[in-house]
């Protein structure tokens, strides 16, 4: 195998990356929502399942951990694809600084459970998960893409902008144990629906790649 090809097949394994690392955190809130006896995906957040002394903390931690380390990978292989295009570099930076928060955020601080008195680690909690990373991503996907990529970046900003909107006066509930319903429904359209969108970027880019 030479260099070029080599290159090429290191790019491919990258990207693909990104699909595996966008699909792992919904199969990961699935299957410990499943396991959290009396969870609701109607009222609780996903933050809930790793919450401070959830039962499924460890699980979700480690899954969502090896989520974000390949989110990692996809932004090399978005990186090294880029070539001299500045919105690609840009938008590997993107994805890196969204894994880094992701990591931070899973690992060091984790929500307290309803009915627990908040603390630092909430309101760092609430900070990082802001995370206006995936939405720059998105935005710059929007620019890059002149295709139907591009509606569907559109779309998906919208969808976002919409569910966030809507969740914000339930999550503030959360830290006062109100009942919150809804507010799980409206979490995972906006999780999915950015996980789903940087699976279908992987997969362009990954069309793209092979044309060349």
């Amino acid at each position: 195998m030479n260099t070029v090809d080599a290159h090429k097949k290191t790019v491919n394994i990258l990207l693909t990356c990104g699909i595996f690392g966008s699909l792992l955190y919904p199969i990961t809130d699935i299957i410990a929502g499943n396991l959290y006896n009396g969870y609701s995906f109607n009222e609780q957040t996903v933050s809930e399942l790793f919450a401070i002394g959830a039962p499924t903390s460890q699980l979700v931690v480690i899954l969502f951990t090896i989520s974000s380390l390949l989110f990692i990978a996809f932004a090399l292989g978005v990186w090294l694809l880029s070539s001299d295009k500045r919105i690609l570099r840009a938008l590997s930076l993107m994805i890196f600084g969204n894994a880094v928060n992701s990591l931070i955020l899973w690992n060091f601080f984790p929500m307290h459970m309803r009915g627990v008195q908040p603390s630092f680690t909430d309101k760092m909690h609430g900070i990082l998960a802001i995370n206006p990373f995936v939405l720059i991503s998105i935005v710059l996907g929007t620019v890059y893409f002149k295709n139907w990529f591009r509606y569907y970046s559109v779309a998906t900003i919208l969808l976002l902008i919409i569910t966030v909107v809507l969740a914000i006066p339930k999550a503030l509930l959360v830290y006062e144990n109100q009942p919150t319903p809804g507010l799980g429904i409206m979490e995972r359209v906006s999780q999915y629906g950015h996980q789903l969108w940087h699976a279908i970027l992987a997969i362009a880019l990954l069309y793209i790649h092979r044309r060349q």
